[in-house]
């Protein structure tokens, strides 16, 4: 059998938070999964915090960079908001992990990286806002409203709710013109 990789230690346990949240990111299952020995792991990672580290850091690069990345390709503003919304409307499904990993923070120990990447996203959603013609303020604001929407949105999902009849478009829709509409004092 070949050596694993820590890349190799990384993909499966990013798989199990992808299907099942952080929790599942153990080391015996993930051992597992790929074949190896708890020996292997630690030749790689000091300990499970470690290789938590490891797949938040692929979390952000794939749910935050990479979206970031998409959404960039346009120089319009309004067209990057209405892309940044379909995207994180319509893929859910495949972020099963990202679902439950507000809820599951604190339990393990990774507030501060969930704070840092939501900042993030919280101050690029502003910067498109306040390119759009909002003050730093309100573009804040909307933001923020926004970015909880869109995690309230996905934790309803992760507990089995159904939106019935409204579709990841029609919700997209709807906050998009949350997030444009006119200010009201």
């Amino acid at each position: 059998m070949a050596r694993l990789s820590r890349e190799d230690w990384v993909d499966a346990a990013y798989r199990h938070f992808a299907d099942n949240g952080l929790d599942a990111v153990r080391v015996e299952p993930v051992a597992r999964e790929i074949g190896a020995t708890k020996g292997s792991f630690y030749w790689h990672f000091a300990d499970r915090a470690e290789l938590v580290d490891a797949v938040l850091d692929r979390w952000e690069d794939s749910e935050t960079s990479a979206v970031i990345g998409i959404v960039d390709e346009s120089d319009d503003p309004r067209e990057r908001l209405e892309r940044l919304v379909r995207i994180v409307t319509t893929r859910t499904p495949d972020r099963g992990g990202e679902a439950t990993l507000f809820t599951a923070a604190e339990r393990n120990g990774v507030v501060d990286a969930v704070a840092r990447v939501t900042e993030r996203r919280v101050a690029f959603v502003a910067s498109v806002l306040a390119q759009l013609g909002f003050d730093a303020a309100e573009s804040r604001r909307r933001a923020t409203t926004l970015v909880a929407a869109v995690v309230g949105y996905q934790q309803l999902i992760a507990t089995g709710w159904s939106p019935g009849q409204d579709t990841p478009e029609m919700l997209a829709a709807s906050l998009l013109e949350m997030a444009i509409g006119p200010h009201r004092e």
